[in-house]
């Protein structure tokens, strides 16, 4: 196995996942277009999903992983990851049990702006109440994906939350009549989700690990180190779903602000599961190996691979979202209930996102450089720089702007960590750019730079075919993409702006 591999598979089946979460969302817009049930879901879904992403796209593996590689390559990582099970298990049934009581409460606080509807409110409260159960289930799952990643097996991870996507369309095709009776199918099925995604990570991953249930607790001290290190590990790891939680409450003052913003999030996500999420999950496991064993020339190169790999794949789709974006809303969601008006305001916040997909990958990657030095207080306080400045941006211009703001304020602010992180990295001799890098870096914007020419024609040419409700826009926007990207890596090859060699490395893959 190596890296460039393990980021393919894992990338592959993230990737899978997101698309069957599009065509989830394709059912719920046709359906429910922007309406206030589709915001109510998307409220009472918000919870359970920012949790599953929390852990499941980083912070889980950001503070166990390096810890636990230290000690499997030592053969001592039993009884460190066994009490971690166990104080897990404790205190997400606490935390569930506490939601579900003051759940009324939970839902003032991430949307305020519903309390003066009180149906919808009612609605968001009870919907809410079915699906957090999966936050315990999402969070064992967590762990048995750690400790499956350390172990080089990164595609079962991958692959679990498609299984939340299947049950979710299965549930939408279940329902007998499209009213308020759908989104209650809805939130079970979110719940039994994760209680299938258990099941399935566990039997897979028991021959590398089988807890013992204990009652009584032994905390030893790397124990207590990844407690310590998990808080700040959520926070840093999980920026931009805090920023869209953010983004969550003040859009719901403004009348289906959370679904607009709630589609264009669908999209820019397809193409972070592989220049952000696959990459940052992938490398944390073989970066911390390379740095518990001093070898800082190693880590520097996958450092820089990392990056350019991400950049080799982020500059083009922000290309591609930001030049194309009325056209792919159109395409994606135009249909049914999902009028044009709603393809308009979707298309404007998708377009300021698309200027932050490349940050948003380099994030994830970032903060991985400090994950696997053990170190999570730095990325929690870049996080905290991060999220300050997006509430700060999204107060400021939303009399102005609307909803646009908060799209614009989660844009700016991650690259402001960005560059934080850069300027950290440099000055702490954490990394460096090597002349690989520095030589690649400008073919790959030059390639991205035709491409966004040989784009615009396309649109140009194709423009009036998506001025309509037809199935047909997809193929039209399938040969506008697909041209693009074949000429783009086609440019790639020839200018030789990236090499699979580099990523012929093994992973770690302990006995």
């Amino acid at each position: 196995m190596n890296i460039l591999s393990s980021v393919g598979s894992f990338g592959f089946l993230t990737l899978a996942s997101r698309i069957l979460g599009y065509l989830r969302d394709i059912l719920i817009a046709i359906f429910l277009g922007t309406s206030f049930l589709a915001d109510a879901f998307f409220v009472a879904f918000r919870l359970p999903n920012t949790f599953r992403r929390l852990f499941a796209e980083g912070s889980f593996n950001s503070a166990f992983v390096p810890q636990y590689v230290k000690l499997d390559l030592k053969n001592q990582s039993f009884e460190f990851a066994n009490s971690v099970f166990n104080l897990l298990i404790f205190i997400l049934l606490i935390l569930v049990c506490i939601a579900e009581v003051f759940m009324g409460a939970v839902i003032y606080l991430i949307s305020p702006g519903f309390i003066s509807d009180v149906e919808k409110y009612e609605l968001v409260v009870t919907l809410s109440r079915i699906s957090f159960p999966f936050l315990l289930f999402v969070s064992l799952s967590s762990f048995y994906s750690a400790i499956l990643n350390t172990k080089g097996k990164f595609a079962l991870a991958a692959a679990a939350p498609i299984i939340l996507n299947v049950l979710l369309i299965s549930s939408i095709l279940f329902a007998n009549f499209f009213d308020q009776q759908l989104v209650f199918y809805m939130a079970w099925a979110v719940t039994v989700a994760g209680i299938l995604q258990f099941v399935m990570l566990f039997i897979y991953g028991k021959k590398y690990f089988t807890p013992i249930i204990k009652f009584k607790f032994t905390i030893f001290p790397d124990v207590k180190i990844f407690f310590k290190k998990l808080l700040p590990s959520i926070f840093s790891s999980g920026v931009m779903q805090i920023n869209i939680l953010v983004g969550t409450i003040i859009a719901s003052f403004q009348t289906s602000a959370v679904s607009y913003l709630y589609y264009a999030d669908r999209i820019y996500q397809l193409p972070l599961a592989i220049t952000g999420i696959a990459i940052g999950t992938v490398i944390l496991p073989a970066l911390s190996k390379e740095i518990f064993q001093q070898k800082d020339g190693r880590s520097f190169f996958l450092q820089n691979r990392s990056i350019e790999l991400s950049l080799f794949l982020s500059a083009p789709a922000m290309i591609g979202i930001v030049m194309a974006t009325e056209p792919i809303i159109s395409t994606l969601f135009g249909y049914g209930s999902f009028d044009q008006e709603s393809v308009a305001q979707t298309s404007k916040a998708l377009f300021v996102f698309g200027f932050g997909l490349p940050a948003f990958s380099l994030l994830k990657i970032y903060s991985s450089f400090y994950f696997a030095r053990s170190d999570t207080q730095f990325p929690f306080y870049v996080s905290v720089v991060t999220v300050i400045l997006n509430i700060l941006i999204s107060l400021a211009f939303f009399s102005y702007l609307g909803f646009i703001s908060i799209a614009l304020g989660t844009t700016v602010s991650c690259w402001c960590g960005v560059f934080i992180y850069q300027i950290f990295l440099l000055k702490n001799n954490l990394h460096e750019f090597d002349a690989t890098f520095k030589k690649r870096i400008g073919k790959i914007f030059v390639c991205s730079f035709v491409m966004s020419a040989i784009l615009y024609f396309l649109l140009f040419k194709f423009q009036f075919n998506f001025y309509n409700s037809s199935f047909s826009k997809i193929l039209n926007l399938v040969i506008i993409i697909g041209s693009s990207s074949i000429i783009y890596f086609v440019l790639s090859i020839l200018f030789k702006s990236f090499s699979i060699k580099d990523f012929k490395v093994k992973t770690y893959e302990s006995k």
